[in-house]
């Protein structure tokens, strides 16, 4: 074999293996992108925010994350909280979150009696009719073992709603809501478990005065029985 042939030949070669290579890399990405999942719209702070600085789209921005590592308690655009009030210093970057806002509604300091906590929840609901004041159930939707029926289970009945942002999705629907609730400790821990394990959490706003109980614990299988 000639010099000049054998250099086509290794040249030839190289851009085999290179093409095999990038589509290895592609692959690689595509199932990536598979096991991540879908992104979702998450607010961040743009620059340096100072506690007690009014916000506005000017010192926010958003960022897209897969949604299985967005935080509980995200804002998907700026213009929900533009208004508001920093209720702490925010660093470029960093996810806002009803903690970090102070919108007025609320006083300082943690609105809840000792031996009280504060237990913070996305779940799907009508945000329309869930607003701080009004008193909700929360219902908690697991996915059956091995393909099986999964339950519905009343896991608090007549949480009272401390704070509540309705969340739009990309189409500027508002399905679902992050609230504040008012809980024990035991069901702050139990919510805080279910937004991991939990198909579905679902709000129920009760009716103003409905303050009946006997609700909590019920399960349904998906069958209604």
């Amino acid at each position: 074999m000639t010099r000049r042939r054998r250099t086509a030949a290794l040249l030839g070669l190289a851009a085999l293996l290179g093409g095999l290579a990038a589509s290895d890399v592609a692959g690689r990405e595509a199932a990536l992108d598979r096991a991540l999942g879908p992104t979702v719209t998450v607010v961040v702070a743009r620059t340096q925010i100072t506690a007690g600085t009014t916000l506005d789209t000017r010192r926010l921005t958003v960022r897209r994350v897969p949604a299985r590592f967005a935080p509980h308690l995200a804002y998907a655009s700026p213009d929900i909280v533009a208004g508001a009030r920093a209720a702490a210093d925010l660093q470029p970057g960093e996810d806002l979150t009803p903690a970090a806002i102070d919108d007025g509604s609320t006083p300082a300091g943690a609105p809840v009696r000792p031996g009280e906590r504060v237990a913070e929840l996305v779940a799907d609901g009508p945000g329309s009719l869930i607003h701080p004041g009004s008193r909700v159930d929360v219902l908690v939707t697991r996915s059956g073992a091995d393909g099986a029926s999964g339950t519905t289970s009343v896991a608090l009945e007549d949480a009272e709603v401390l704070a509540a942002h309705a969340q739009p999705d990309d189409a500027g629907h508002t399905t679902r809501v992050a609230v504040s609730l008012r809980t024990t400790a035991r069901q702050a821990v139990y919510l805080a478990a279910a937004q991991s394990f939990a198909r579905d959490l679902r709000l129920l706003p009760r009716a103003t005065g409905d303050r009946r109980h006997g609700l909590a614990g019920t399960t349904i299988g998906s069958d209604l029985r």
